[in-house]
């Protein structure tokens, strides 16, 4: 009889450390590193020099944080606040400053070489609101069949639409022939 010997073959891992996460915003209590502080309290008041145990002890007793406002590796100033109400008012600049924010979309009015009078109309107001919004325009006309011939008067209705909003848009891109299409980019002023 013959016996079969196996062998367990085990493989050794190193432990998954994960890196420290470096948090974000100002340093807070316990994260403040430096031994001297240059105390500021909940009034506004500056208290001076002091260690970092005794502005903590302040801190404790008016029931507030102590928080890092100017880091500095000899004396960072720290003030005593409500850290979540600091936290609370930051988000609440930052929501309203991306309120304020408006990016300049790209509109498109398509036209055609003899557009009538009042269709020209129409798309002008469309045009007029857009600048008025912020956004800029882009002008297309574009030719079928033998009106490719007649590209004069599609740069003629570019020129006219220049004219008609010349106190309102700048051109941003001149007129230009691709293919089919001639095309002219208005921002607003």
């Amino acid at each position: 009889m013959s016996l079969a010997v196996t062998k367990e073959i085990t493989i050794a891992r190193r432990p998954v450390v994960s890196a420290p996460t470096k948090k974000k915003g100002p340093r807070v209590n316990k994260d403040i590193e430096a031994e001297q502080v240059l105390l500021i309290d909940q009034n506004g008041e500056k208290q001076g020099m002091m260690p970092l145990h005794a502005a903590l002890d302040a801190a404790s007793e008016a029931g507030l944080d102590l928080v890092e406002v100017a880091p500095s590796p000899t004396a960072p100033v720290c003030k005593i606040l409500d850290y979540g109400k600091l936290r609370f008012q930051e988000q609440k600049k930052r929501s309203e400053a991306k309120k304020k924010q408006k990016s300049a979309d790209l509109k498109e009015i398509k036209m055609r070489p003899n557009i009538d009078v009042h269709d020209y109309q129409v798309k002008a107001r469309a045009m007029q609101r857009f600048f008025d919004q912020g956004d800029k325009v882009k002008v297309t006309i574009r030719f079928r069949g033998r009106e490719m011939a007649h590209q004069d008067r599609g740069r003629a209705l570019l020129e006219r639409v220049r004219e008609d909003f010349a106190d309102t848009a700048k051109v941003e891109f001149e007129p230009k022939v691709e293919g089919r299409l001639m095309m002219m980019v208005l921002a607003p002023r």
